[in-house]
């Protein structure tokens, strides 16, 4: 049986604060991306100070945020295997899972065939849109015919996903939730990554997405840090979107939130419960506000407001608990060619409460190191890839009295 090292592990994904294009980048259309330097450069610097503090500006230059000659937590960054820049392929890898084929991609659009049988299963006569747009650009065009004829709005993206948008004013959220469900029973078959239901409200001219979003994925194919840390009986909790990432499985509770301000909320009240086990948080509006928007001026407000709260999650740790920072994948609000997501390094902090300093980890050749070192902390064994950094002792073990 493992040891346990840890008595807690939070770990925060600040979805999609890249540090750097991958050496494969180009391949994805995405040479010379950096979501992190690019925002700093786009609005003169950033202030960061509390996540300066941790190391982040020792992983890759920020324009406003040095590197430190002690930074107070371990440093580096990750890489991804898998091949993808999508956020399940991102999540799924962080806790150990790395896909050895990509979910499959329509950038043309679904095929007829795939259409009718969507008709079919949600008992609709026809859908609008059917090809790659961006998500607030497709409801400005078709929200006014989508309103005229309750036809379902259905677009993809540069990621594997069936994405259907409806006003809430026609489409009760049920009944959306519903078409998602029906759709997801014929993704399967396709390996689309996920369905994603995109209400929006308000007026043309002024429509509004709103946080009511759910996303279908398909399961991961392969045990992963959560279903190992939850098998040994410890709690394991998703906040954001971490429920519907995993389909659900691995967690003993979910927890949903309406963006980062509510996610760093429901973060600071889960760890006043000062349980044991595993909180695995997603912080979606990086991403999903500004990333896609490619609005470079929010993105960098999103970091500063996510740096001012840092202070009130990390004085809730405890010795015996670690705090990891990372992201999923990379969404260049400054990359002119698409808004879809952009194949980054992503960083790492991982943070002890019971230390002054921090090692440079240097550049991992697995997002996967994440769920290696949950599982080696909380004594879960082993997902099928990563290495562990409490294993590799670039992150030192408690003392039997500190646990």
């Amino acid at each position: 049986m493992c040891t346990r090292l840890f008595h807690r592990i939070l770990v925060v994904v600040l979805d999609s604060v890249g540090v750097g294009a991958l050496p494969d980048a180009s391949r994805f259309g995405d040479d010379g991306a950096h979501t992190l330097g690019h925002t700093a450069e786009a609005v003169g610097g950033l202030h960061l100070p509390h996540l300066g503090a941790l190391g982040l500006g020792n992983i890759t230059p920020v324009m406003g945020v040095p590197a430190r000659s002690h930074p107070c937590a371990a440093h580096g960054r990750m890489a991804h295997l898998s091949p993808g820049k999508d956020t399940t392929t991102g999540h799924w890898e962080l806790m150990g899972v790395v896909l050895e084929k990509p979910f499959t991609l329509f950038p043309g659009g679904f095929p007829e065939s795939v259409i009718q049988d969507f008709c079919a299963a949600a008992g609709v006569d026809a859908v609008l849109g059917n090809k790659p747009a961006s998500g607030t650009a497709i409801i400005e065009e078709l929200g006014e015919e989508h309103r005229q004829t309750g036809h379902p709005i259905v677009y993809t993206s540069g990621d594997s996903v069936f994405q259907i948008a409806a006003h809430t004013g026609v489409v009760p959220l049920e009944r959306l939730y519903e078409w998602c469900k029906k759709a997801r029973n014929l993704m399967d078959a396709l390996h689309v990554g996920r369905v994603i239901a995109r209400p929006f409200e308000g007026e043309a001219g002024s429509y509004r997405r709103t946080y009511d979003r759910h996303d279908y994925s398909m399961e991961p194919p392969m045990a992963t840090a959560l279903d190992l840390v939850k098998d040994t009986g410890l709690e394991v909790t998703g906040i954001g979107k971490i429920g519907d990432i995993f389909s659900g499985r691995g967690l003993t509770r979910s927890r949903p939130t309406r963006g980062n301000a509510d996610g760093v909320k429901v973060i600071k009240e889960v760890l006043d419960e000062r349980g044991e086990g595993l909180l695995l948080a997603n912080l979606i509006d990086f991403d999903s506000q500004y990333g896609h928007r490619r609005d470079a001026e929010g993105y960098a407000r999103c970091l500063e407001a996510f740096d001012a709260e840092l202070p009130a999650i990390l004085d809730r740790l405890r010795p015996g608990d670690l705090c990891i920072l990372t992201a999923d994948h990379g969404n260049d609000p400054t990359h002119s060619l698409s808004t879809d997501h952009t194949r980054e390094y992503v960083p790492v902090l991982v943070f002890d409460p019971t230390q002054d300093s921090g090692p440079d980890l240097g550049t991992r050749i697995t997002a996967a190191d994440v769920g290696a070192t949950v599982c080696a902390a909380l004594g879960a064994g082993m997902p099928g890839s990563g290495t562990s950094l409490v294993e590799t002792k670039l992150i030192r073990k408690p003392e039997a009295g500190e646990r």
